[in-house]
């Protein structure tokens, strides 16, 4: 049985509602009162959790997660709670359009300042109700602004994809193996924090003049996900010779950017993994096809997925961006699953596409009347590195 159906092709289990309510995960999700999400959605936790196991202790240090938990771990730092409609963060907000229910995300101010260039308003609620749900994606895909209409993403395509560019041997372990993470927020970092706990030697990289926003959040987050890592941060795009020696010499690399970012800096990453290395590409909408370029984060990607719970006045958000932890535990499986394969891979993981997997069977309409737990968040391993700190000893160390 492939990767593809083992996450995702799990039945039902009877208890799963109690173990929903008891993770966390219940409590944001909703609105006066917490909901179900979509039935589908914990056998793939279960999944995860199993798979993430299994692979850890084949191939370094057994690693064993609470999946449902783990998205409610940003919430329980920061004291978010749900908020129905509008995402536990507050940046995200479901509105109808004028044949469909949307999902918007406006975490910048620049997002912010482009409403009245895409609605023609600054009041977005009226401007989305009066507009058709296609054409608002279309424009706010040009405008790189994230949104996303109900179910616009089907489980028709795999969520997890990957093409081979070079046979190699089997690797017997992941200790020590060189991890570069690009990525930055929640997805991809998630990723790194498994491969770091798994015993893979990360080192996190950063623009200096784009550091992880997620620095800006609680400290304890970051420290979470980012604890016992190592840290580099180059002049880009001035330095990318150096960030192509960085990813030249790594085991795996996790991005969690569009496409075209990287060939901006001069990477190409089918060559790089030709080379050997497994590059992973965690994006909103996949690699390829329309949705490459589209900005996306956790809360409308999981909404253009159809993962979504209900109340009495349409759709509400399952959980704290959920597409974002979903997809970095997706993420962390089929890279533990392809170095584990050998030779050079790229992995295509598409946050909207796992979430359209997880949403197959619909939510409940049934209300939960049982006990509800608080999200709670473990603690780190260790303090993460300032930023930079790593950085001229491990250029010295890689030849750049």
């Amino acid at each position: 049985m492939d990767l593809h159906h083992r996450l995702f092709g799990t039945p039902t289990a009877a208890d799963d509602d109690a173990r929903w309510a008891a993770s966390g995960a219940m409590a944001l999700t909703g609105s006066e009162a917490p909901s179900l999400p979509p039935r589908s959605l914990m056998p793939v936790l279960r999944s995860l959790e199993t798979e993430l196991a299994a692979r850890t202790a084949e191939l370094g240090l057994r690693v064993e997660l609470d999946a449902a938990a783990l998205l409610g771990e940003r919430s329980a730092i920061a004291g978010l709670t749900r908020r129905g409609r509008t995402s536990c963060g507050g940046s995200a907000r479901l509105l109808p359009a004028r044949d469909a229910w949307m999902a918007v995300a406006l975490p910048r101010p620049d997002d912010l300042a482009l409403v009245p260039a895409w609605l023609g308003t600054d009041d977005l609620a009226s401007g989305i109700e009066t507009a058709d749900a296609g054409e608002l994606v279309e424009a706010a895909a040009l405008l790189g602004l994230a949104c996303g209409r109900l179910g616009e993403t089907s489980a028709s395509r795999p969520a997890v994809r990957w093409q081979r560019h070079r046979a190699g041997p089997s690797r017997g372990i992941v200790r020590d193996a060189l991890v570069v993470d690009l990525s930055a927020l929640w997805a991809g970092p998630l990723c790194g924090h498994v491969m770091t706990s798994a015993g893979g030697r990360v080192v996190k990289v950063e623009s200096a003049s784009r550091l992880d926003g997620a620095r800006r959040g609680p400290p304890a987050f970051y420290d979470l996900l980012h604890g016992g890592q190592e840290s580099v941060v180059l002049d880009l795009p001035d330095e990318a010779d150096r960030l192509r020696a960085v990813v030249r010499a790594a085991d795996v690399v996790i991005d969690a950017s569009r496409p075209r970012a990287m060939t901006q800096l001069g990477i190409d990453v089918d060559d790089i993994a030709e080379g050997g290395t497994v590059w992973v590409s965690i994006t909103g909408h996949g690699r390829d096809g329309e949705g490459a370029g589209r900005v996306a984060f956790g809360d409308d990607a999981a909404v253009a997925g159809g993962l979504v719970a209900a109340d009495d006045g349409g759709p509400v958000f399952v959980a704290d961006a959920v597409a974002d932890p979903l997809a970095g535990m997706v993420a962390a499986v089929a890279a533990l699953d392809r170095f584990a394969a050998g030779g050079g891979w790229v992995i295509d993981v598409s946050m909207a596409r796992v979430a359209a997997w997880c949403a197959i069977d619909p939510a409940s309409a049934e209300r939960w009347s049982g006990p509800v737990a608080a999200p709670q968040a473990r603690r780190a391993v260790a303090s993460a590195a300032p930023a930079g700190r790593d950085t001229a000893r491990f250029l010295r160390e890689v030849g750049a």
